[in-house]
């Protein structure tokens, strides 16, 4: 049985239907990338799995449970959490302050304290800087926030949306490591990346979106050696 399961989900805008009667589905353990150009409908996907945007018509299960249509709050407390595009940090709390926030499904102070104890270890530069207001962070340290507040309520699926954006390269291929340590540790991943080569480096499947329909789908392996993905989204 597939961990994430989206059949046939139509969303729209007013009257501008963003998504088309898209339908794939995410199994256990793997990372599975949306790719696709700007305004394809990928962040669209990411909002409306998460329970922030509302469906018209389709339905998303999540570990055989119909969430098509949870609140967004039951849907992290059932196992699945997103980083959205943006990083979307609480600005004005400390390093410390956002990942308490995101372990509020964890009651259990002992548990809490060894997880916050593992993301300093794994971000020692969030370590160093866990008294530091989140908003005054480098970029790529606030994604290392945002991932790790994700991470502190222990996902079974990670929903991550454009987490490379706005990043120099050498902070580009440490988010793109620091995603297969996440899957390596039990985590499944949905990526949505502008980065496409990236992306489907580290995929076990892809989908590729275009104007709200899937218009192909394979492996990593297989999209990248595709002549049309190589034309439109790996400049070749």
């Amino acid at each position: 049985m597939a961990m994430l399961e989206v059949n046939d989900l139509q969303v729209y805008y007013g009257v501008i239907c963003a998504l088309k009667g898209i339908s794939f589905h995410v199994d256990e353990g793997e990372i599975v990338s949306l790719i696709g150009a700007n305004g394809a409908g990928k962040t669209t996907t990411m909002q409306s799995i998460a329970g922030l945007i509302p469906k018209r018509a389709g339905s998303v299960l999540f570990e055989g449970n119909d969430i098509t249509k949870t609140p967004c709050h039951k849907i992290v407390h059932m196992g699945m959490t997103q980083v959205p595009e943006g990083r979307r940090i609480f600005q004005e709390l400390t390093v410390y302050e956002n990942l308490l926030m995101g372990a509020y499904t964890n009651k259990d102070q002992q548990s809490f304290k060894r997880d916050l104890e593992s993301i300093y270890e794994r971000f020692p530069r969030l370590a160093e800087r866990r008294n530091q207001i989140a908003g005054t962070l480098s970029g790529g340290e606030q994604q290392m926030l945002a991932m790790s507040r994700a991470i502190m309520c222990h996902p079974r699926l990670l929903l991550l949306d454009e987490p490379s954006m706005g990043l120099s390269p050498l902070l580009v291929d440490q988010v793109f490591e620091i995603i297969k340590d996440i899957n390596r540790d039990g985590t499944t991943i949905l990526l949505v990346e502008q980065n496409a080569g990236k992306s489907l480096a580290i995929s076990d499947r892809a989908y590729v979106l275009e104007n709200g329909k899937i218009a192909l789908s394979g492996t990593g392996a297989e999209l990248a050696a595709s002549e049309k993905v190589r034309k439109a989204y790996l400049g070749g």
